[in-house]
């Protein structure tokens, strides 16, 4: 699956705020919540969590 701006865009918004990564791809939902505790706890599971968010869908 071939990737589009808008998806680049996103990656690195990911690096560098993962919440916000996952609120442009997913908006504000029960995603969200679970990336911004994640990223709370240490920046590497919420970033992996929002790369995730970001390939999946």
């Amino acid at each position: 699956m071939p990737f589009t701006g808008s998806d680049i865009c996103k990656i690195i918004l990911a690096i560098f705020l993962p919440p916000l990564g996952v609120f442009f791809e997913r908006g504000c939902g029960s995603d969200l919540f679970i990336n911004i505790l994640l990223t709370i706890f240490g920046f590497i599971p919420g970033l992996i969590h929002a790369l995730y968010i970001i390939f999946k869908y």
